[in-house]
């Protein structure tokens, strides 16, 4: 399926996507996962990290070719909010 036939992915889809990736990486619930919580407090190390922008940059290159997140990038992201807000604006969803 090329890019120009998948729907758009909204910041709701967004946020799914984040939290079910997130979820399969560190062995929880999706509902175990709240936007406003830090990846400290979840329990989120620097590998779960890496993990999750692999798997992340992975899923979401059927709708940004070459969808990247650039590891110095990958400080100021501490939180799950702070994660969909980034992919948000890569992929420029309003």
């Amino acid at each position: 399926m090329s890019a120009d036939t998948l729907a758009p992915m909204d910041r709701a889809a967004i946020w799914g996507l984040v939290r079910d990736r997130l979820a399969e990486i560190l062995e929880k619930s999706p509902g175990d996962i709240v936007e406003d919580e830090s990846f400290v407090d979840l329990g989120a190390d620097s590998l779960a990290l890496i993990e999750l922008v692999e798997a992340l940059e992975e899923s979401l290159s059927s709708y940004s070719a070459g969808f990247h997140i650039d590891d110095e990038d990958l400080e100021g992201l501490v939180s799950v909010r702070d994660a969909v807000d980034y992919v948000a604006v890569k992929l420029q969803v309003a």
